[in-house]
């Protein structure tokens, strides 16, 4: 009987220091609630560092598990789904788009069991021809404060969950309350995915493949800052996720 416990890559963020001794030196980072998520759901976590060589990339994939594409403050450049820059998106991080996009591409041959963290939700629609609301300012009827100021698992609205979807299998509810960091939605969803969860002004919070070969899910709030503080319907994506890699 095979006891190995599944390696959950988590993609990583890039940080330079703002001053001191070693000021403008980069740093490789994630924050410890995605660690916590995959430890409570008994994966190991790996940390998969941003890197500028295909090959390498594809052996990070090939030597994990099951994927998490972590959040992050800089907003998907929006030339990568057709548009230009307008003034509430940030200044994008060209580095971390190329990595994230062709470590998704490639994680999507593999087939590999993949959840999409609030920015990986973003790419992870960019990817496949979907597009993003540069800010939430520029969407119809989104009247929710979904940018919160608050405390990594407050609980900012709920969410309404399809029932024929992956995410309403895994909690078994047609509503969850979740947190909310974020000021970019869906805009246009991608042909290839459909809709499983909104908030209740219509925001698009989760979707999910319309004909899957493997797991995939991806969501626009922080199921790991719930999960880490040990919020159930939280962990139980992240044991979902780990799970899959025995199947």
């Amino acid at each position: 009987m095979n006891n190995k416990k599944p390696i959950i890559g988590i993609s990583s963020n890039v940080m330079t220091e703002e001053n001191g001794r070693f000021e403008d030196y980069w740093k490789t980072y994630v924050n410890e609630d995605y660690i916590t998520s995959v430890l409570k759901a008994g994966g190991v976590p790996f940390i998969i560092p941003i890197v500028d060589d295909e090959e390498v990339i594809t052996e990070q994939v090939r030597n994990i598990d099951a994927i998490i594409f972590s959040g992050g403050d800089a907003d998907v450049n929006p030339y990568l789904y057709g548009e230009k820059i307008l003034p509430e998106t940030s200044t994008p991080n060209e580095r971390r788009d190329w990595f994230d996009l062709k470590l998704a591409k490639i994680v999507k041959e593999f087939k590999k069991p993949t959840l999409n963290v609030c920015r990986g939700h973003q790419i992870g629609n960019v990817l496949r021809g979907g597009t993003l609301h540069q800010d939430i300012l520029y969407a119809d009827d989104i009247h929710l404060k979904h940018n919160q100021y608050s405390k990594p698992d407050f609980l900012a609205h709920k969410v309404k969950i399809q029932k024929d979807s992956l995410l309403y299998d895994i909690v078994k509810k047609d509503e969850i309350w979740v947190n909310s960091f974020h000021h970019q939605i869906i805009k246009d969803v991608s042909d290839t995915l459909k809709i499983s969860a909104v908030a209740t002004d219509g925001a698009i919070e989760a979707v999910e493949y319309k004909n899957p070969e493997y797991f995939f899910l991806s969501v626009q709030w922080h199921p790991e800052m719930m999960a880490a503080s040990g919020n159930e319907d939280m962990i139980k994506i992240f044991k979902r996720l780990v799970n899959e890699t025995k199947i």
